[in-house]
């Protein structure tokens, strides 16, 4: 799997990840119906070509360059990206519980504004 969004994007989901992206991987984007209901966004395991154009982009700095990379206090993300599917309800329900299930079991950080959350996994 190459990139995976993490949680700072939580409570952000700003798309300009989405506007780098050379072949749609990332989503939901804003013109999508599901873009309201999600909590972040995603990317598509098998649709991205791991060219890193979303990392830069993303004022948060919620995306990992692979599943290595990502620390381990957000590694439950990494099945979240893989399984979740825009358009198909039932693997959309369970990349959204496998972010809530994220979110319920770290309400300290999840309270941290999503710019600044990055930095404070690092104190936790």
């Amino acid at each position: 799997m190459p990139f995976i969004i993490t949680d700072p994007c939580i409570g952000t989901k700003d798309s300009a990840c989405v506007d780098v992206c050379p072949v749609d991987c990332i989503h939901p984007r804003k013109d999508e119906p599901e873009f309201e209901q999600t909590t972040m966004l995603y990317i598509h395991p098998e649709e991205c070509i791991d060219c890193g154009a979303c990392v830069p982009a993303c004022p948060v700095a919620a995306i990992y360059e692979s599943i290595d990379a990502t620390p381990s206090h957000q590694k439950d993300l990494i099945e979240a990206n893989a399984v979740y599917r825009n358009g198909d309800p039932d693997a959309m329900a369970k990349g959204e519980a496998i972010v809530q299930a994220h979110i319920a079991a770290q309400p300290e950080l999840m309270a941290i504004p999503p710019a600044e959350r990055q930095a404070a996994h690092a104190s936790h």
